[in-house]
């Protein structure tokens, strides 16, 4: 009787196989990859209301991140500026300026400007903002050079991972508490002493357990 199937039909089921594998790692990784913060959310910048440049207002005019972000140092929310304080400058500086007309707009009606937030944990995680800037944690560390931007863009993916990463290892972030928002500050020689005494002093402890940040 003759053989249904050549001597070549044996590897089809090797090549099936290996078709299989490589689908099953191609899957894998793109959700690794394409699901992931990195490509989720790094790089989001949305379209503000108002075409508030950052660029301008801290890095050309020197204006400290704590005059609008009033409460990062107090609270765990540093808060977004309401009118009023836009308007401390703006009742003399280019008043009627067509980029200013949202601003104007909820000066007079007394409703607040609906800015769109581009950096926001997960509902299911705690952040406290003072914690880290008492720690002596810049504000650049989690958003990048924002003197440098016209438009708010996310640059870290604010991942779990990406927090352990500096909990585990605080040295290399920590700086002098006066030099927080100085988005330009530059470690010396030997920062690697300086924030392990700072650690020491302070008593900086950045917890890697489930409640740290899951409460």
């Amino acid at each position: 009787m003759a053989q249904l199937f050549t001597k070549k039909a044996n590897v089809i089921p090797l090549y099936i196989l290996f078709i299989i594998i490589f689908l099953l790692i191609f899957i894998i990784g793109a959700f690794w990859y394409w699901g992931s913060p990195y490509y989720t959310d790094v790089g989001y910048q949305p379209e503000q209301p108002v075409p508030y440049s950052h660029k301008f207002h801290v890095g050309e005019l020197g204006l400290d991140c704590r005059y609008c972000h009033t409460g990062v140092e107090i609270s765990p929310v540093a808060g977004v500026p309401p009118t009023q304080t836009c308007m401390n400058c703006h009742t003399m500086v280019k008043p009627n300026s067509d980029s200013l007309k949202v601003v104007k707009a909820s000066w007079d009606n007394n409703k607040p400007i609906q800015w769109v937030r581009v950096h926001k944990a997960p509902d299911y995680v705690y952040f406290d903002h003072s914690s880290h800037i008492n720690s002596g944690v810049g504000c650049v560390n989690c958003h990048g050079r924002i003197d440098r931007m016209n438009v708010v863009v996310q640059m870290e993916p604010l991942s779990m991972k990406w927090c352990l990463d500096c909990h585990r290892n605080p040295v290399e972030y920590l700086r002098p508490i006066s030099e927080v928002t100085n988005m330009e500050w530059i470690p010396s020689k030997d920062h690697n002493e300086f924030a392990r005494q700072m650690i020491e002093e302070m008593k900086i402890a950045p917890p890697t357990n489930c409640q740290g940040c899951h409460r």
